[in-house]
């Protein structure tokens, strides 16, 4: 069975998340989602949810694509991770391009590109 993880907040969830979750997970058979915990959104992102993490669990797992969702606590956990659920591949959207690739002796690291138009902060910027 080949593995894949991917990480994020996945506030205010829309097409392009679900976009990017189907296109990791047809990278293999099983996806995991690494899922900012609220804590670790504050204290090390900056940044506060809309939804806590909580509904975003719930929403993630209601998600065809998504086999197990994972909390994510901090930025250090990823080479744990993939080792602790014996990952074959990472995936992160390549506006992280290059940031992840320490994880490259462990796994495949795979930038897939955007969707193009949408994202949580146009989505915010356009409410107000």
């Amino acid at each position: 069975m080949k593995k894949i993880i991917t990480y994020g907040t996945f506030d205010l969830l829309h097409y392009g998340h679900v976009r990017l979750l189907k296109r990791a997970r047809e990278l293999g058979d099983y996806l995991i989602v690494g899922l900012s915990t609220d804590e670790f959104n504050q204290l090390q992102k900056h940044k506060e949810s809309y939804n806590t993490y909580a509904e975003r669990k719930y929403i993630l797992e209601a998600i065809r694509y998504v086999d197990e969702v994972i909390p994510e606590k901090d930025w250090q956990q990823k080479t744990n991770d993939v080792k602790k659920y014996g990952i074959d591949t990472f995936v992160m959207g390549n506006d992280w391009q290059g940031k992840f690739d320490f994880l490259k002796p462990y796994c495949k690291v795979v930038y897939l590109p955007r969707t193009p138009g949408i994202s949580t902060t146009k989505i915010k910027n356009d409410l107000k």
